[in-house]
């Protein structure tokens, strides 16, 4: 039964829930409005019949001589009794009112109770009545003759609902038309409503499934106004902008791969092309052509590598891991300097314990590519300057320093500077470097360094997750070991 039931509910339209809303609100408001009219109008009319009688009953004991007290119901509906203090009528009288154990308590005060006040139910008719306490020795003269009430007692004396009961059925009837009004307006507002608030939702429900249906995401909707509606459609115009830079970024991203495997495959093919006539070579001429196509398959791994870690992106779970970055870094510096001894380039390092929080393997990536650049551009001989400290890897070269036209553009996929055109590289190293150091919460900067060369800073986010040990310490030349 409550699977049928919530399936009825999901089936029913955004606009009859919106109608069935309002008319619902509507009808609580004039229910609760229609009670509380009923009550305070009640409680309006018993209170000025509570005056009256309360009036009428203290003329009657306070007036001047013997009060004529007659224990009767008279024409108009009113009843009048004295009690005595032991709450009986006198013997002479009859009863004419029931004396329930709250009047008993007023006539029993001697003159010091309050006056109460209740509804009370005689021969089928509903009664307001007052009781006032009588105090002792008070004298009075009823229709068997004169009376003293030694102890006191209390006077009892009604008038009749019937009048108040009209004016209340009477009201009843007027707010149960105005609920029902009031109900029939709230369906008929409630409707309007739901087409006022709904014609603007569903123009925009259109202009998505057109989006939809033609995969323009280059296409933006109306900003609209400052309400709801207007918020919605500008955060659906920004998503519509994070997909469309999304999308050429993806297609610039082809486009410049293309381009790039474009020459190591041209020259891979005709070095191929050669490789048919290897018996017409001879020994050197093979083993050059052997380098070159192993070379070249080196350029091509380096590149598909590049690309799979920039088009990996930010991705869900990874985990970050706390770790030392200068360890990391003497590794990093130690693979480094066995790539330097072809061209007898060393790295110097001076590297101080400190912890990073982010994924190991991507920070490493990061690390290697800058040494690589810098190894790619330093003359031979020359020393390369590495420091870690305070989660920072500063690596410096001496070759010819960024030129100020290219220092803008440095971090830019497949970007290679004018005097670089000649060298290995695809101009993705130091875009990783970039996109590692942007998602793993770190930056990177790139400057000429005084006295020529260039000087990149990698940062990341210190951590205390763990207490290193060991010192700091310059290897040597060529070292980069733990």
């Amino acid at each position: 039964m409550h699977y049928h039931l919530s399936l009825t509910r999901h089936n029913v339209t955004f606009r009859a829930r919106l109608v069935l809303a309002a008319t619902a609100a509507v009808v609580v408001a004039v229910v609760l409005a229609s009670g509380a009219a009923y009550v305070a109008s009640e409680r309006s009319l018993v209170d000025s019949i509570d005056v009256t009688i309360g009036q009428q009953a203290q003329s009657l004991i306070s007036g001047p001589g013997v009060p004529a007290i007659p224990n009767e119901c008279v024409s108009s509906g009113q009843c009048f009794q004295v009690v005595a203090g032991n709450g009986a009528v006198n013997p002479g009288d009859p009863q004419v009112l029931p004396v329930p154990p709250s009047v008993r308590a007023v006539a029993l005060s001697q003159g010091n109770a309050p006056s109460a006040y209740f509804t009370t139910v005689t021969n089928g008719s509903r009664l307001r009545e007052v009781t006032i306490a009588l105090p002792p020795q008070f004298l009075y003269r009823s229709q068997s003759g004169v009376y003293r009430l030694p102890a006191g007692g209390a006077l009892q004396l009604t008038a009749p609902l019937a009048g108040v009961d009209q004016e209340l059925r009477h009201l009843f009837f007027v707010l149960l038309v105005v609920a029902g009004g009031g109900v029939a307006l709230a369906v008929i507002l409630g409707y309007g409503v739901g087409r006022a608030v709904l014609g603007p939702l569903n123009q925009l429900t259109d202009n998505v499934e057109e989006l939809a249906e033609h995969t323009d995401v280059s296409h933006r909707l109306d900003p609209g106004g400052r309400d709801e509606l207007g918020r919605l459609r500008r955060a659906f115009n920004r998503l519509l902008s994070a997909l469309d830079l999304s999308r050429e970024a993806q297609r610039q991203l082809v486009l410049d791969a293309s381009h790039e495997l474009r020459t190591p495959l041209t020259s891979l093919r005709t070095n191929l092309e050669v490789a048919r006539r290897l018996d017409e070579l001879d020994p050197g001429e093979r083993d050059v052509l052997i380098g070159d196509v192993l070379t070249q398959l080196d350029e091509l791994t380096t590149l598909v590598g590049d690309l799979a870690e920039l088009a990996r992106g930010d991705q869900p779970g990874r985990a970050a891991q706390a770790f030392r970055l200068d360890r990391l870094v003497e590794d990093a510096v130690s693979v480094a300097t066995t790539h330097g001894r072809r061209r007898n380039i060393t790295f110097a390092l001076e590297a101080s314990p400190c912890w990073v929080s982010g994924t190991r393997s991507r920070i490493e990536r990061a690390v290697g590519n800058l040494l690589d650049n810098t190894l790619k551009w330093s003359p031979e001989g020359a020393t390369v300057e590495v420091t870690c400290a305070d989660g920072e890897v500063a690596v410096r070269d001496h070759g010819p320093g960024i030129a100020e036209a290219d220092l803008p553009y440095i971090f830019a996929r497949f970007y290679r500077a004018a005097d670089a055109r000649g060298k290995p590289g695809s101009g993705l190293g130091l875009a990783i470097v970039a996109q590692v150091a942007s998602e793993e919460g770190g930056t990177v900067t790139a400057e000429n360094a005084e006295g020529g060369g260039a000087l990149f800073r990698l940062r990341f986010p210190t951590t205390t997750a763990g207490t290193p040990s060991g010192g700091s310490g310059r290897h040597p030349a060529g070292s980069g070991g733990r």
